[in-house]
């Protein structure tokens, strides 16, 4: 009877056959896989909220062009209201800053998400190897 030597993913499948799964580590699969959504989430919103603030910077300086006694369309709701353009780019200003501490505040949630999910990569991967894939 003659031996083959096992390859070296042989050796891994094979160990990672016999490596029981407990309950704790499922937890932080668990937790991995929500962070992973919570994290693609965030970026999405983070995204969304760059559009908008560049959108009303660009508003704001095409609002400079227009004479400071004309009426401008500003919305408010679901309707709009005519406002001096001085007005309008107080408003306009005053939404970029609202926007700013959000996507500050969106730029730390992540940052403490991205955090978690690599402690979690580390414990995992260091208890079965090759054997998972928690890449994103």
């Amino acid at each position: 009877m003659q031996r083959r030597m096992l390859t070296k993913e042989e050796e891994a499948s094979a160990s990672a056959e016999d490596m029981e799964v407990r309950r704790e580590d499922q937890e932080k699969i668990n937790r991995f896989s929500s962070l992973h959504q919570k994290e693609t989430s965030l970026e999405e919103e983070l995204r969304a909220k760059i559009k908008e603030k560049e959108d009303l910077e660009e508003i704001s300086t095409e609002l400079e062009l227009v004479d400071e006694e004309e009426k401008v369309p500003y919305k408010v709701g679901d309707c709009f209201v005519s406002l001096p353009q001085p007005q309008v780019l107080e408003l306009l200003e005053s939404s970029t800053q609202t926007i700013d501490e959000e996507v500050d505040t969106l730029k730390s949630k992540l940052e403490s998400v991205q955090e978690e999910m690599g402690e979690l990569k580390k414990i995992l991967y260091g208890r079965f190897g090759r054997s998972i894939n928690l890449e994103t």
